[in-house]
């Protein structure tokens, strides 16, 4: 505090800092990135171990005998969806209610605000059918969900064990708390609906008839997909919707019963190496927590369990896998893996809370918390609160004089209120259309322009986005001349306070995201200015724009998944995933999309605003 309260040693620090900004603005990037890419490295790692006391032994004997019979459920399941060409929603009902269950359906539609060109579909209608089986030691003031998505492709092995695992359970005494087994139809917009009429809150606009029976509150939830008979790895996916997590525990539980019984378990599709301090081992870690990295930037969910997290419920997906290894799984393991896990749930006393929340996994058994990860993202951070102390040192030192004594006039003169407010209302308006012109405006494009409605959504953001580069032309003629040069050290010091506040919240929530628009966005806001080489420049600037960023990300995660894709494949794949990350907001209340239009691609057009300043 010495150091701060005496005036000539505060003077000295300033000085210091603003003479050394540039080179601890790089040093400080350098060792971000390092020490991000440090994580993935085991020693660096903490070991997984459970926390939660009621969880903390996997000594519970599993005796599911039914594989076989649920094999059989799944390909009679199977003839009658081909049947009817759906959810054959009577059967289903007949055959939980034949394992003793209290059977009901729930029918929902939504109407999508443009096609889906990836699953074919514009309006949706659908029923969910679901059994609950009563605790008989307990008030059923609680309950676990086990569901499998009735989806047009090959799940019907996942609802096959569901309903062999039903009759299981249900001639068990043990349970205390209720048991709901849910088959949900056309995927993540049933469990929304379903999810919705369980809560009694309508936060999408989606029309579902409300449920006509209800269990206890929601402690946990696992979903179940079967690719196919023979099973040779479960893969355990957690990332959920706006890149919420669950509680790490539950994870730590799947992977303690696979390694009791015996099954080959992946996170990300990556089987867990030994090899950590070879160069191979620590690529493969890296690798795995990238793409961990990457979903979680998505803020998409990447299963059915992602909808869950939004209700804190604790919920992954598991999702069996074959890929012709040597290691072949039954069903009966699989049910047996699954019986052990609920019958820990079934102890927990209260919600999972004792582990993180807040992590990352290059492996199953070692986590990356929290306090580990979060020093990267401040060393990026720090960056901007030292170009925004920079800015106001030169803002606050009095202008140069001449040698008669008389101060540069440019210098002195201050900066109008228009020259700072207008490029922020600018900006902002443009976010704002981008955010909502599209959608609206697909049915004049359709009908000038020989495109889909999906294609007139997807095509009209990029348009209003690549209008926004103009922003720069539009802005000086409102200002009428009144641009200074301290006019865009005021705008710079507003847009990097403004970056630094946006970026920090954002890293809260979801880290991931956060981490990769500070990769791009901090070395653009640190540096940009008037006077460096526009041409050069500007094309820095779009390089790294959130548009662009996107675009590497689309090509980065393919290599990490080790599918490569050619440009053409890459630029199709980049234009699904902005129609996606739109539907996804409107379906399911996904933030990224208004997050980058209305606040990071304002701010971005800020910066792009100084380098164009006159």
């Amino acid at each position: 505090m010495g150091l701060l309260s005496d005036p000539n040693r505060r003077r000295a620090l300033i000085s210091m800092l603003t003479r050394l900004n540039a080179p601890i603005c790089v040093v400080c990037y350098l060792a971000g990135v390092a020490w991000f890419m440090g994580l993935a490295f085991e020693p660096f790692t903490l070991r997984t171990y459970m926390s939660e006391n009621a969880m903390g032994s996997t000594m519970v004997e599993e005796r599911f005998p039914a594989g076989e019979r649920a094999l059989a459920t799944g390909r009679e399941f199977a003839a009658h969806k081909n049947k009817v060409g759906g959810m054959p929603v009577d059967w289903l009902v007949k055959t939980m209610q034949d394992r003793g269950l209290e059977v009901f359906t729930q029918s929902f539609s939504r109407t999508l605000p443009f096609p889906d060109e990836n699953k074919e579909r514009y309006i949706v209608k659908g029923t969910n059918v679901y059994g609950i089986l009563r605790a008989p030691r307990a008030p059923r003031t609680e309950a676990l969900v086990l569901s499998a998505p009735c989806s047009p492709g090959d799940n019907n092995q996942a609802v096959g064990l569901l309903l062999g695992l039903a009759q299981y359970f249900r001639n068990q005494i043990y349970w205390a708390k209720d048991i709901i087994f849910l088959v949900n139809e056309h995927d993540l917009i049933g469990m929304q609906a379903w999810l919705e009429g369980y809560h009694h809150t309508n936060t999408t606009g989606m029309s579902w008839s409300p449920l006509q029976g209800r269990g206890g509150s929601i402690q946990a939830a696992l979903t179940l997909e079967l690719s196919s008979d023979v099973i040779t790895s479960l893969d355990l996916v957690l990332e959920g919707l706006n890149g919420q997590l669950p509680n790490l525990d539950l994870a730590n539980l799947f992977y303690a019963f696979c390694q009791k019984i015996g099954v080959l378990c992946t996170i990300q599709g990556k089987l867990q190496r030994n090899d950590w301090d070879s160069v191979s081992g620590y690529s493969h870690a890296v690798q795995t927590m990238m793409l961990m990295v990457m979903k979680q930037a998505s803020g998409r969910p990447w299963g059915d369990h992602g909808l869950f997290l939004r209700y804190h419920i604790e919920a992954a997906t598991v999702k069996g896998i074959n890929s012709f290894r040597q290691y072949k799984t039954d069903v009966t393991t699989i049910g047996r893996l699954l019986e052990g896990m609920y019958r820990k749930l079934n102890n927990l006393l209260e919600r999972l809370h004792q582990s993180y929340f807040f992590y990352l996994m290059p492996s199953l058994s070692h986590f990356v918390s929290i306090g580990y990860y979060m020093p990267a993202f401040g060393l990026l951070a720090v960056i901007l609160l030292l170009r925004a102390l920079d800015l106001w040192v030169q803002l606050a030192t009095p202008p140069s004089r001449t040698e008669d004594g008389i101060a540069d006039i440019d210098q002195q003169s201050s900066p109008g209120v228009l020259s700072v407010l207008t490029p922020l209302v600018i900006s902002h308006l443009t976010g704002v259309a981008l955010y909502t012109l599209p959608i609206h405006f697909q049915e004049t494009a359709v009908e000038h322009f020989p495109v889909s409605e999906t294609e007139a959504v997807v095509l009209t953001a990029i348009a209003i986005y690549t209008a926004g580069l103009a922003l720069p032309h539009n802005t000086h003629r409102l200002l009428s001349g009144e641009g200074t040069e301290q006019g865009w050290r005021v705008l710079k010091l507003v847009a990097v306070l403004y970056l630094a506040v946006l970026l920090g919240c954002t890293a809260l929530i979801n880290f991931s995201l956060g981490f990769i628009l500070a990769l791009t966005l901090v070395p653009l806001a640190a540096f940009v200015t008037p006077h460096v080489p526009k041409v050069l420049s500007a094309f820095i600037l779009v390089i790294l724009s959130p548009a662009c960023t996107l675009l590497f990300s689309v090509f980065f995660f393919q290599e990490l998944q080790e599918m490569p894709v050619s440009f053409q494949d890459g630029w199709l794949l980049y234009l699904s995933v902005i129609s996606q990350g739109i539907l996804d907001h409107s379906l399911y209340g996904s933030l990224v999309y208004p997050l980058i239009a209305l606040l990071v691609y304002p701010c971005w057009l800020l910066f792009w605003n100084i380098l164009f300043w006159k």
